[in-house]
């Protein structure tokens, strides 16, 4: 008896330790509201398959500082690491391509770390669309646009 309650004294202490830290707590969220944005899931085109896996996700909102503008948002993994790919929002679907939205020099390229991650995040000097469809893709290289190594279709947000 005195066993365990030697061993629930001890464990008590230790939980109440480990709970009471004086660091802060940091929680972090989103700059957008998942509700709020378009938003996708990006994977790579069945003919690349076996050859590339790329995957990630990806959004679209309006910018929280200007509601004139929207924010572009994408994150990818599985990666090359040192690669550098171009992306964009798209008018349209995946595979029925109707042309950028917004600027395309507001986006930077993606560029994949050591752990084959790699995001980014484009300001355009266009209000966010309230209908249509839209769709991010993600290229192989700025020499090679017309490979597309991720695609995702954009659904709107809830309303």
């Amino acid at each position: 008896m005195r066993a365990s309650a030697a061993v629930s004294l001890i464990v008590s202490t230790f939980v109440l330790g480990s709970c009471g830290g004086r660091a802060p707590v940091e929680i972090k969220t989103d700059a957008q509201p998942v509700a709020a944005r378009w938003n996708a899931v990006l994977s790579t085109p069945p003919e690349l398959g076996g050859i590339v896996d790329e995957h990630g996700q990806a959004w679209m909102g309006a910018d929280p500082k200007d509601p004139g503008q929207t924010q572009a948002h994408v994150d990818m993994s599985n990666a090359v690491p040192g690669a550098k790919h171009p992306w964009h929002v798209h008018r349209g679907k995946c595979g029925s391509d109707q042309g950028v939205f917004g600027p395309a020099d507001a986006y930077k390229p993606l560029k994949v770390e050591s752990d084959g991650k790699a995001s980014a995040t484009a300001v355009l000097s266009v209000p966010l669309p309230k209908t249509g469809d839209y769709f991010v893709n993600v290229h192989a290289s700025a020499t090679n646009m017309k490979t597309i190594v991720a695609c995702g279709n954009l659904a709107p947000p809830a309303r």
